[in-house]
């Protein structure tokens, strides 16, 4: 197998360096099922989706060598046990740096419209700049050093010409082939698609929890609507008077959108804790008790976050959703049940 692979090496390094009789580029097309009541997803026409880019791809979401220092990959902060987010409140970048935002789930991001708590990026391919040169994660100082690594290495060499059938490596490949793996990382078997295909029944609790959830009972459609539990806006969601993180402001400028993040989809919310974007929650009962309690006014406080006191936007004389403790558990039955178990054992995410 070796002395075969050595061959191979040997033919695509005599064809990118000649001009005339070069070995053929012929990738495999990967074809993404589009699950049940999910939209079709939007691919980029740039970057087709191929089985020789999602392998190259997920062997660079796994691989130290995108790190300065080669000690930390993607994985390392987004693990799939945990739905490909982090247990812990900060991840720890090169040389044990700290960040400040928790590093939130990669699931179904091809149908996501935005990047980043703050939605700095709008493209699934640029997104991977951001870890790739911030100073507290991956903390590379340009492409250069990145792409010499990668060069250096007769495997990757032979893996992006296979997937892109160019001799020499460059960013464009790079971020195309890990954006190509992370727009196969989809779930859709939670026991809430189940029911939907009609598959399973809801008990009581958790129909009540439905119920809560998709009604005003619980207020919670309205951010995290539609089949992947979330808007793809950004919103402030009362959990602060004053914010040391700015959140969009800081892609905006817009005093408007200070205390503004990302909506984050809550599927897998059982295995992603902990939460927001400061990841200050650690379990499902805090996050529900932040907006039964209603939350705390700013001058960004969204509209919707009506049953905050003060908010001029709100139900006067109200405060919370005033759930019993029973609702409560109620609607914590129904968010278990987006829970997607055979997806986070799927060995095809898995080095």
């Amino acid at each position: 197998m070796k002395l075969y692979k050595y061959i191979i090496l040997l033919i695509i390094s005599f064809s990118c360096s000649t001009d005339e009789n070069q070995i053929e580029y012929n990738p495999t097309p990967f074809y993404i099922e589009t699950p049940n009541a999910f939209p079709q997803m939007n691919i980029p026409l740039d970057n087709p989706i191929t089985h020789e880019g999602v392998y190259l791809g997920k062997k660079l979401f796994y691989d130290e060598i995108l790190s300065s220092d080669n000690s930390i990959s993607c994985a390392s902060c987004h693990i799939q046990n945990y739905s490909f987010s982090d247990p812990n409140q900060y991840s720890l970048g090169v040389d044990q740096q700290i960040g400040f935002r928790h590093s939130s789930t990669l699931i179904n991001l091809g149908y996501n419209d935005f990047f980043h708590w703050d939605g700095s990026t709008s493209s699934l391919e640029d997104q991977i700049s951001r870890p790739l040169f911030t100073h507290f994660e991956m903390g590379n100082l340009d492409w250069s050093s990145i792409i010499s690594r990668l060069s250096s290495d007769q495997e990757y060499v032979e893996l992006f010409f296979d997937a892109f059938g160019e001799c020499e490596i460059d960013s464009t490949q790079v971020k195309k082939a890990i954006a190509q793996f992370e727009r196969t990382i989809i779930s859709s078997n939670s026991r809430y698609d189940k029911w939907l295909r009609g598959e399973v029944f809801f008990t009581e609790e958790e129909l009540d929890g439905l119920n809560i959830f998709f009604t005003e009972r619980g207020d919670c459609f309205h951010c995290h609507g539609g089949i992947n539990f979330m808007d793809n806006i950004f919103h402030n969601n009362g959990l602060d008077e004053t914010f040391s993180d700015l959140g969009l402001y800081e892609v905006t400028d817009d005093p408007n959108d200070i205390g503004l993040f990302k909506t984050p989809t809550l599927r897998n919310i059982e295995f992603s804790a902990p939460y927001m974007h400061d990841g200050r929650f650690i379990s499902l009962d805090e996050v529900i008790e932040h907006y039964n309690s209603g939350g705390v006014y700013s001058a960004t406080i969204d509209p919707l976050m009506k049953y905050v006191n003060s908010n001029p936007f709100g139900i006067p004389g109200l405060t919370g959703l005033v759930l019993s403790e029973q609702e409560k558990n109620n609607l914590k039955a129904f968010l278990l049940t987006l829970s997607d178990h055979e997806f986070i054992q799927n060995s095809d995410f898995q080095p």
